[in-house]
């Protein structure tokens, strides 16, 4: 399942989440693959796709920046998965 992570760095915490993004360059765990990730550039917000066969991996990677960053985590579906439940909802 793909998860869309969109986060803030907290105020006051710009400097310690950017040090610690080009230390480490924010691996994921175990279970949670990378899709792609965004920066806004100027602002303190970024976004990640990943993808996990289970939650526990999205919540350890959430974990692991909770200090630094406020996470919104949204599962999403793409364009034929969603089309597939149209269908059988509207019969379209």
């Amino acid at each position: 399942m793909k998860f869309m992570l969109s986060w803030r760095i907290a105020p006051g915490n710009h400097k310690p989440a950017a040090e610690g993004f080009m230390k480490t360059r924010a691996p994921m765990p175990a279970g949670l693959r990378l899709v792609g990730r965004w920066h806004a550039p100027g602002s303190v917000q970024g976004w990640a796709l990943v993808e996990a066969d289970d939650a526990r991996a999205v919540y350890h990677h959430v974990a692991e920046w909770a200090n630094l960053l406020s996470f919104d985590v949204t599962p999403v579906v793409e364009d034929p998965e969603a089309g597939e439940s149209l269908a059988v909802v509207y019969g379209c």
